[in-house]
């Protein structure tokens, strides 16, 4: 892997706004007003962050009448984010509670 892609990879989560995309897209497709609304961030803000999103095809886009739905690209982020849900509750202080811990 170029150090490009695992750059462009990294930058793309590299906000707090996309993660919390993210991170709200795993209970389910949703729409933009969704989003705004349980984010409480402005409409233009969550659309740019999404277009980042699928240009990097984190999420994907599907048409229903005049809605756009937003869903997590199920081959690729929900298993990775299995992978990053099991490395924290491993290797992470805030989830393993351990006192030893260097964090």
């Amino acid at each position: 892997m170029k150090s490009g892609s695992l750059n462009l990879f990294f930058e793309t989560l590299s906000t707090r706004l996309r993660l919390d995309i993210i991170n709200y897209l795993r209970s389910g497709p949703k729409t933009v007003g969704e989003m705004c609304k349980e984010l409480k961030e402005d409409q233009s803000k969550v659309s740019h962050s999404l277009r980042r999103l699928r240009n990097c095809h984190f999420i994907t886009v599907e048409n229903k009448g005049k809605e756009r739905i937003y869903s997590l690209n199920k081959n690729t982020m929900i298993p990775l984010l299995k992978l990053v849900d099991n490395h924290m509750k491993k290797y992470c202080c805030t989830f393993c509670g351990d006192k030893k811990c260097l964090r």
